[in-house]
Order: C-alpha cells, then structure tokens, then sequence
C-alpha cells in the first residue's frame, strides 16, 4: 500500500467532506454500529461519528488511517480505526453486527456476501462505486476494479433498494461513472411474533 500512503502524504484524495449519498441515507436513521470500509481519511467515518454513531473505519493505507486519527481526536469523537488489508482478510466482517455499512469507490467482490452477511436485520448498505464505462484515461484503468453497468443492483437485489442511480460522478476527482446504491437487509420477523389484529 505504499502507493496509497504515498497519494494521502502528497495530499491526493483529501476530500473531507462526505459524499451526499451517505448524508441522504442517514438522514432519518437512528445512530447505531457502523462500518466504513476503505475509509480513506475519514470523511464519513468522521460524519457519521459526529452524529452519533459507533463507527469502525478500516483501511489498508496506514497514513490516511493516522490523518483519520488525527482528525478525530481535534473534533473530540472517537473511532475504531484499523489498518487491514481486506484482500488478505486481515480484517473480517463479523455477520449481523453493523446497522450501517458504507463502501465508496473500492471495488472487492468477494466482500459483497460478507457485506451482506455483516449488516443486521433492516440494516442499510450505502455505496458508490465508480462503473467501467470504457473511458480509457480514467483512474483505476483495471477492469478488476470497475462495476460492469446494473451488476451493484444485481447484487442486492432481493433487498430493499430505495435508491439506485448509475451517472457521472457527484464529486469532484472521479472521471468514471458511478454507480450509487442505498439497500436494506430484510428485516426478519422473531419467530412466533404475534400479528397484530384489527
């Protein structure tokens, strides 16, 4: 990840203000567990803590999780910050735990089931994930790392999606279409709940 602690010490990547998707998706939540992953410097780590949530944030790039430390401790929250790298499961994704988790602009299939796995019973899944949409000079230039168009919606969708949308980027820096997604897990009834009679 030197290439990463490298961008975040030149000053790449130092957006701090949260995406509008997250301030939309919260906008009515009640504060619970959340889990940022790939958390960069921790624009919505931060935002979320500030607004009462339990957060998480992990991230493989040591220097963006001690700018995120750093930025933390001068506005009084706390955040359970982690180096790990996900693509060597230095970190694992405990299955009903998050109320909340986000992911932006990282790209690692395999952590969708976890994702799904890892967010509780009516819990919300916020993303935006940049799209391949054949822009030759746009950053990240590996398909690995770029959704094919309706495969994030595909990928939940037998969950509540009360917003999707594939488009231009809503912030500055990112060349690549993006696909943005607010999902919830189903909640599960408890067994043997009474129904409600009229």
């Amino acid at each position: 990840m030197a290439d990463w602690n490298e961008r975040y010490r030149r000053g790449e990547h130092a957006n701090r203000e949260p995406s509008p998707l997250l301030r939309r998706a919260i906008e009515n939540l009640p504060p619970g567990r959340a889990l940022d992953i790939a958390c960069g410097i921790g624009r919505h780590a931060i935002l979320l803590a500030e607004r009462g949530w339990k957060v998480t944030a992990v991230d493989s790039a040591r220097v963006g999780i001690e700018m995120l430390q750093r930025r933390a401790g001068a506005a009084g929250i706390t955040i359970d910050a982690r180096v790990a790298d996900l693509e060597l499961d230095e970190f694992q994704i405990e299955p009903e735990t998050y109320d909340l988790i986000c992911v932006f602009y990282y790209l690692q299939r395999d952590l969708f089931p976890k994702i799904r796995a890892g967010l509780k019973s009516g819990g919300t899944l916020v993303a935006a994930i940049h799209l391949n949409d054949q822009k030759p000079l746009a950053r990240p230039t590996n398909p690995a790392f770029l959704l094919e168009p309706g495969e994030l919606r595909e990928y939940f969708r037998d969950w509540e999606i009360s917003y999707y949308h594939e488009g231009p980027s809503e912030e500055e820096g990112h060349h690549h279409d993006t696909a943005y997604l607010i999902s919830h897990r189903p909640a599960i009834r408890p067994t043997g709940a009474a129904v409600a009679r009229p």
